[in-house]
Formats: C-alpha cells, sequence, structure tokens
C-alpha cells in the first residue's frame, strides 16, 4: 500500500525497500534517501536501532526518518525523539497525512507539528521517565533561549510563543535555530526532549 501511494505522487520516487533493520540501515548506506520511513517494530534489528545507526552516521547527517507507530500502543516514541527521529505517523493515517509528513520532513521545515508535538508531549510528559542528566550544553543557552526551548516544549507554534512573549515570530524562529545549534538537536522534536529531560518545563 505505502509503495502504490509512493509511487503515485508526481514529487515522490521510491528508491528502495527493506524487509528488516538491519537490510534497512545497508539500503540507507547504499542509495542515502532525503526521507526513510521505518516501522518501530521489525525483525533482526528493531527500528529504534535502526534509527540510532542512522542518526549517529555523519555520512547520513541529511537523512531524515519518520517512524510509522501505532501511537496508542507503542511505548518507544518518546525513546525515537531521542534517538532523532524526525517525526511520526500512524500506520492507519490517511494517505495525505502520510504524504504531507513526508514533505514536511523533506524540506527540513518544522518537523513535528505544533499538534504532534501535543500529543507526544500528552502521551509521555506525565509518566516517571528514567532520570536524565541535564544536556551538557545547556549551559550556553542564554536565559531567552533557555525560556524559548521551555515554551517550544508546551506545543507551541512560533506564532504562538512570539503572541506570548510579545516578540515577533522572526525573533522565536532566530532563538529557536540558536538554541537547536548549541545544543545539537537535529529537529524541534529534540529540543522537546531536552527541555524535559533537562528540567526546563515539568
Amino acid at each position: 500500500g505505502l509503495r502504490t501511494l509512493l509511487e503515485s505522487e508526481p514529487d515522490t520516487v521510491l528508491v528502495d525497500e527493506a524487509v528488516d533493520g538491519r537490510s534497512g540501515v545497508e539500503v540507507v548506506r547504499k542509495v542515502t534517501p532525503d526521507v526513510v520511513l521505518m516501522d518501530i517494530r521489525m525483525p533482526v534489528l528493531d527500528g529504534l536501532a535502526a534509527l540510532r545507526e542512522i542518526t549517529s552516521d555523519p555520512a547520513l547527517a541529511g537523512v531524515r526518518v519518520i517512524m510509522l507507530t501505532t501511537f496508542e500502543l507503542d511505548e518507544y516514541v518518546f525513546e525515537a525523539l531521542r534517538g532523532g527521529a524526525s517525526g511520526f505517523v500512524l500506520k492507519d493515517a490517511a494517505p495525505e497525512e502520510l504524504l504531507h509528513a513526508i514533505r514536511v520532513v523533506a524540506e527540513g521545515a518544522s518537523l513535528l507539528s505544533p499538534s504532534v508535538t501535543r500529543r507526544v508531549i500528552e502521551q509521555f510528559a506525565g509518566r516517571d521517565l528514567p532520570a536524565r542528566a541535564p544536556h551538557p550544553e545547556l549551559k550556553q543557552l542564554t536565559e531567552r533561549e533557555r525560556e524559548i526551548v521551555a515554551w517550544v516544549a508546551t506545543g507551541r507554534s512560533n506564532d504562538e510563543i512570539a503572541d506570548e512573549l510579545v516578540v515577533s515570530p522572526a525573533t522565536v524562529r532566530t532563538h529557536v535555530s540558536r538554541a537547536m545549534l548549541k545544543l545539537h538537536a537535529r529537529d524541534r522534536a529534540q529540543l522537546v526532549v531536552f527541555a524535559y529531560e533537562s528540567g526546563l518545563v515539568r
């Protein structure tokens, strides 16, 4: 079904497929796609381990990974965000939702929409997550950057944060970009993880 969907669109090209996580990583290294759709649950090498191999390889820095998940059942969503996943798509999502996610991720735009970020927060913010040390680069952030990262972790969009702080959306974008650079975050989703782990938001 996914193959048919992707092959039917004029702006997407299905470059390869894999039957398990290990062969999936090998395919990614061979063809270096813009976007990978990866199941969290796979044989041989599960999706989280495959994700970590991809995101830790400097040669694959431009590859973005979208995890396919049964959101309500998978307990690994937070771990996938920590590992560098650029987003999530429900396995039963409508075709247009999947295509939209691929296009957004491929463009390098906001890789988790505020609505999806809120769903992640609702699922995990109230849980007792394993204790983690604050991000080692946290001290590099200015007070304003720390404040805005905490706002990002509430699921607000740049425009919503700008309204709250009475600044321009461009100013918020600049602070978010600088914070991502200092914290070595691949995307907005990882900022959410770092904010919770570092105690910027409770």
